[in-house]
Parts: C-alpha cells; structure tokens; sequence
C-alpha cells in the first residue's frame, strides 16, 4: 500500500507593518520628568515623603487619643504628680485691688476642679474675673510652687444708675459695678431712666462746659430714650431739647442766665427748653413768684405756668 502523499499550499506571505502600528519607544512619564526637574535627588524626596506619611499618621493617632479620652486622661495623670510633687494651688493675691471684693475674686479663682498648678487655666480664670463689674482688666499668672497671682485693673465710679426701683453703682461706661442702697449711696450724680447708664459719657460732655451747674445738680433723667430731664439740688428741674448740639446750647443758655439772675433757688418748678423759641418757667400751684417775670424777662420770653410747651 502506497503512501498518501498530501502537499500543502505556499505559507501566505506577511504584510510588512504599517508605520502607525509600530511601536514606539516608551518615555519616561510627566511624573518621572517633574520628579527629575527638582533640585533633590530621589532618596532625599524618598525621605520627605516618609516623613509626611509619618505626620499624617502622628495626626490622626492625636485625634484619636483625643476623641477616646486618652489625652485627657494622660493629662490628669500628668497635673496631679505635679500636685503631689508639692505644686498645688494654696495662696491667692490679688494686686491692685482698692474697691471690689477679696472674697468674690478667691472664689472665682479657685473655682477649678483641678489645683494642681499645671491644670489651672489662667485664660479661664481671666475670662470669668472679666465677668465680674469691678474688673476692667485682669491678668493671672503662676508663683511657683502654690501661689496664684492675680492683677487687677478697677473701674471708677462715676455715677449711680436708679432703674425699676433698683439702685446700682455705674462707672463711666455705664457699665454696672454693684447694687447700692439709698443709704449707702455715694455723693455721685444720680442717672435715671431705662438706658440713662449707657448715656452717662454723654451726660458728661453736656456739662463739661457748664461747669457752674455741676455742683448744684442732684441727678438727671433720659426721658423717652430721646433728651435729658436735669434736676437741681435746690429742686428744680430743667428740660433740655432733643439732640446733643440742641440740648448743649440750651444748657449754655440757662448757665448764663443762672450766673446773672440766680433762678435756682427762687421757688420755681421747672424750667421748660425743649422748644428753643421759648423759655417756660412752671411756677408752684400754691401761688406765683414775683421775680419769675423779671428772670422771664431776661430771656427775652414770656413765663408760663404750663409744664409742657
């Protein structure tokens, strides 16, 4: 039996490949040519970058010692060893203190829960001294090994500020000191009405040039948070127009006509400027006075016994 002999075709040729599908040499990438563009050499980036995968983890394990109350606990740990180490809070001293109370400046700084020196919060103190209407400002620092110093800076009363019954020692910012009562109030200018204690520097500029008036008046009241009502020692009363420049040159207009007539101590009532036409006296119910025509008179107005004009 003969073998089959099977012949096979010619192998077909190849293509040669077109010039778009050849491949080209691979470069070095963006990232590897700004790597190279920098001034240090790789281990020195290599460095610098494990060291900020090392504070990123540092970070992130402080806030979660934060948040599991690790910090916190490390921190008592630490302040009362510095306590039992004989730093601990046992003397208080207060500097500049003339008025305000010793005993409410030691209990605001011994408030804190921890006294060991290295758990006060001198901030924290400061803040609540500053709470307190005598302060002005404050500064707390540490005496090691127990002492806490405190420096303070008072306020000066200028004023006592009469609202709803309730009589309170103000300084010039109206800022209030303390609650006073009538017998222990001082010999200051008495401010009355809803808002007369924030209007006390006001007051103050109004009678810087009537400086004649200013120890025959008892006090004075901020009518209708809109204008002034002085009242005089010898108990009269004057009202003022509204509006700062109005009211100063009402004012300077009565201190001339006091300084030449004497209307103060004459029996009158009140002395009406609100309008800066005219010039009202209220006279008392009882009778009249013979001399208010003649002070009228010098104001070149005609008196009145209506109290409102």
């Amino acid at each position: 039996m003969s073998k089959a002999t099977v012949k096979r075709g010619k192998a077909p040729a190849r293509r040669p490949a077109r010039a778009s599908q050849r491949r080209k040499p691979v470069g070095p990438s963006r990232l590897d040519q700004l790597i190279a563009a920098l001034p240090i050499g790789p281990a020195t980036l290599q460095r610098l970058a494990n060291y900020a995968i090392g504070g990123v983890l540092f970070i992130a394990a402080g806030f979660a010692a934060h948040f599991s109350g690790a910090t916190a606990w490390a921190h008592d740990q630490w302040a009362g060893s510095v306590a039992r180490a004989g730093f601990q809070v046992k003397r208080i001293e207060v500097v500049g203190a003339n008025r305000i109370d010793y005993l409410k400046v030691y209990d605001i700084a011994l408030s804190q829960q921890n006294r060991s020196m290295a758990a006060v919060d001198l901030d924290g103190v400061r803040a609540n001294l500053l709470k307190y209407g005598w302060i002005k400002d404050a500064r707390v620092s540490r005496r090691l090994p127990e002492t806490l110093v405190i420096d303070v800076v008072e306020r000066s009363p200028a004023a006592v500020w009469q609202h709803n019954r309730r009589l309170s020692l103000i300084d010039a910012n109206g800022v209030v000191l303390e609650p006073v009562t009538a017998a222990t109030m001082p010999d200051l200018p008495l401010l009355i009405g809803p808002g007369a204690n924030r209007r006390s520097r006001e007051l103050e500029t109004l009678l810087e040039n009537s400086r004649s008036l200013r120890p025959l008046l008892a006090g004075a009241t901020w009518v209708g948070d809109r204008r002034w009502d002085l009242r005089f020692q010898s108990g009269e009363t004057l009202s003022l127009p509204m509006g700062a420049a109005a009211a100063k040159r009402a004012l300077a207009r009565f201190t001339h006509m006091e300084g030449s007539n004497r209307l103060l101590g004459r029996g009158i009532v009140r002395f009406d400027m609100r309008d800066p036409t005219k010039f009202v006296l209220r006279l008392p119910p009882e009778g009249q006075i013979t001399s208010t025509a003649d002070a009228a008179d010098s104001a070149d107005a005609a008196p009145s016994t209506d109290t409102e004009a």
